[in-house]
């Protein structure tokens, strides 16, 4: 979804920053998740970040993207979205689009910190969890 939202703006020219123009701003910073997803993807499947990370990412990418687009300083607020494609309607899409891909960013959010809380839980009752507290007291 988060590609979808860049090809938007893409399509749009519509405050797209470097690479495609010698600006930086809120577009660039948002081309940094695929790198973030590509390392968070390796290291979960190595084991060495878990449901945690995830939380910190659809949370983050939530407040981020609301933010530029919803926020009190929003760099493109929800008009200019809507009122810059003809027909009207591909501009009510677009901002659908939007609207969607933040509330799977809340909803991934959600369940991942649900997965956490349950892991965590899990450890602490399994038997070597408890064993280990025994030993430490």
């Amino acid at each position: 979804m988060a590609l979808g939202r860049h090809i938007d703006h893409v399509i749009r020219g519509n405050h797209v920053g470097w690479p495609l123009n010698e600006e930086v701003n809120a577009f660039t910073y948002g081309l940094a998740i695929y790198p973030v997803l590509l390392i968070g993807l390796y290291l979960y499947r190595s084991h060495r970040v878990g449901p945690s990370f995830r939380v910190f990412l659809s949370a983050g990418g939530a407040v981020f993207v609301g933010f530029i687009h919803f926020g009190p300083t929003g760099v493109e607020p929800p008009p200019d979205i809507i009122h810059h494609y003809e027909p009207r309607f591909r501009g009510w899409l677009a901002f659908g689009w939007l609207v969607a891909f933040i509330g799977v960013l809340v909803l991934a959010s959600v369940y991942e910190a649900t997965l956490a809380s349950r892991r965590r839980r899990a450890e602490r009752g399994s038997p070597v969890a408890r064993r280990t507290e025994g030993a430490a007291r």
